[in-house]
């Protein structure tokens, strides 16, 4: 059983998987389990240091400080599963953290008492912006959309199309258009997957979705 533990930590840190070698700060991890609920979902192994050292979980507090995190911190409450693995006479915790689209977003305090929501990007924890924000808001609403393409939605489309990607102060910038009115129609087009976010720690861009042929565009206009 053991090999199972030693495989997912051969694995590395990445988008669905974090090593924590303790829990000592309840709003820290609240804003891991934020990040795991609204992405992809993960696991946390609490006991394995970064380079994926077993060291073992140092007191049961810890568990009842990621119990505190997900009831307390995050808002709404985080449901997880837990194991706890006995490695060398060390005790690793297996946090498994589901994806949630029905509750997204998640939201952590921090240690200012502001509620910010997180995603998983690989191994990091990152902000989620508003664009995406206003995603989320739209595909609960389940209805049906309708935009109308007009020559905004042509310049955003052919810009990416000869540039690879766009962020939303260029996008306002090259369509002179307040940021607002940018971020509705950077949200039309996810929704519809025409377009797709591409996050990074500095900045976030938006590509065409590979599905979509920029072809149709003669069709649409």
């Amino acid at each position: 059983m053991n090999n199972y533990i030693y495989n997912l930590i051969s694995e590395g840190e990445h988008q669905q998987l974090d090593f924590k070698f303790e829990i000592s700060d309840s709003r820290k991890i609240a804003k891991t389990l934020s990040a795991f609920a609204n992405t992809d979902g993960g696991k946390l192994l609490v006991g394995v240091k970064d380079n994926g050292a077993i060291a073992g979980v140092r007191s049961e507090e810890e568990f009842f400080m990621i119990e505190g995190a997900a009831q307390l911190y995050c808002k709404p409450e985080v449901h997880f599963t837990v194991k706890e693995w006995k490695i060398n006479k060390r005790t690793v915790l297996e946090i498994d953290i589901p994806k949630d689209i029905h509750k997204r977003p998640v939201k952590a305090v921090n240690k200012e008492g502001k509620w910010l929501s997180y995603i998983r990007v690989k191994d990091q924890n990152l902000l989620a912006n508003t664009v995406l924000l206003k995603v989320w808001k739209r595909q609960k609403q389940e209805l049906d959309l309708v935009i109308e393409f007009t020559e905004k939605e042509k310049i955003l489309l052919q810009y990416i199309d000869n540039n690879d990607s766009i962020s939303l102060s260029k996008f306002c910038k090259i369509a002179y258009l307040p940021r607002k009115l940018a971020e509705k129609i950077l949200v039309n087009f996810i929704v519809l997957n025409i377009i797709e976010m591409v996050f990074t720690e500095k900045a976030t861009f938006y590509k065409l979705n590979e599905n979509f042929d920029i072809n149709e565009l003669n069709d649409i206009s």
